[in-house]
């Protein structure tokens, strides 16, 4: 069993295309598309896949679009353990107007899954027989499943003796900090939405992150602040990353390889601020790759040693 397990409760087969203008009413006309796998916690296992862990994926799949994800993920090479869903998996599509370099993301909910698929997906988790050191549940809550499904998950992690990593939104969030996680990846938006205040500066925000840790709902949270750069908060230490200068061509995966990579990285052993600099480096590969393409290897690599990292005093 590898050290790494992910969660993925909705996920979907992410569609890219090109098309000149948007435009309301007109037939537009659109490139070839390019079809990937989708889902927070899919991703995350791609991406510790190629920085050279070992991962495996636990998701519901159903209908045409489910076996297609499955042939993708086979393609890559990932170790999955899938159960069936009466549903079709779900599409997410990204187009790409040439004539201004903007994206339009539609990103859809997904069909409502039967208690039973989401439970055996759970329970896919609770029969390993080889113990994972790392169990990460990412990615947004499909229909029918409840608000709490990712508090399972760490309860569980926690039974099996495994760090728990949860990156999602909202109640799902709000109902996974219940259970104390080990590391939790929100973006600055979603912890603001959390706490319900303005997070405009980093002492406001690394006031945010001490706050769900004093008040033991996580152990570390990695924050990530877009065009700012990232922090990473624990009990006794405050790391900031400042934003790399690259360039920016599509922001799809961004997050998930931030998490990929830090996973991967403090599965390898490496210290907090190492990890947090390869996390760094797998955000920005993924920022420079067209469409919903994930970061590359040999981009990491490249963009690592370039990571400025500050550590922050607090009183």
């Amino acid at each position: 069993m590898p050290d790494i397990i992910t969660i993925t409760i909705n996920p979907a087969v992410d569609i890219f295309f090109n098309v000149e203008k948007v435009e309301p009413t007109t037939k537009m006309r659109c490139s070839a598309p390019k079809r990937d796998p989708g889902g927070g916690g899919i991703n995350v296992a791609r991406v510790v896949s190629r920085l050279g862990g070992d991962a495996t994926a636990i998701y519901p799949v159903g209908g045409s679009i489910g076996r297609l994800l499955q042939k993708l993920l086979d393609r890559e090479g990932i170790d999955s353990l899938v159960t069936p869903s009466h549903v079709e998996t779900r599409e997410n599509f990204t187009a790409y107007e040439t004539s201004s370099g903007d994206q339009y993301r539609f990103v859809l909910p997904g069909s409502t899954l039967h208690r039973a698929e989401w439970e055996a997906c759970l329970s896919t988790m609770t029969k390993l027989k080889d113990k994972p050191r790392f169990v990460v549940a990412s990615g947004s809550i499909p229909p029918g499943v409840p608000d709490d499904y990712f508090a399972r998950v760490v309860r569980e992690a926690k039974r099996l003796g495994a760090q728990s990593v949860v990156d999602t939104s909202g109640d799902a969030l709000k109902a996974a900090l219940e259970e104390c996680i080990d590391i939790v990846k929100p973006n600055v938006n979603e912890l603001s939405a959390f706490t319900g205040t303005t997070l405009d500066s980093d002492h406001a925000r690394i006031a945010a992150c001490r706050e769900l840790i004093a008040g033991g709902r996580v152990k570390m949270v990695a924050l990530t602040l877009g065009a700012d750069g990232a922090l990473l908060v624990t009990k006794d230490d405050v790391f900031k990353a400042a934003p790399m200068k690259i360039e920016v061509v599509s922001a799809v995966g961004a997050g998930d390889s931030f998490l990929g990579g830090l996973v991967w990285a403090l599965s390898d052993g490496q210290t907090p601020r190492d990890a947090f600099r390869v996390a760094v480096a797998a955000g920005s590969a993924a920022v420079m790759s067209p469409g919903t393409e994930l970061c590359s290897h040999a981009d990491v690599k490249r963009l690592a040693p370039r990571v400025e990292i500050e550590e922050i005093q607090t009183a």
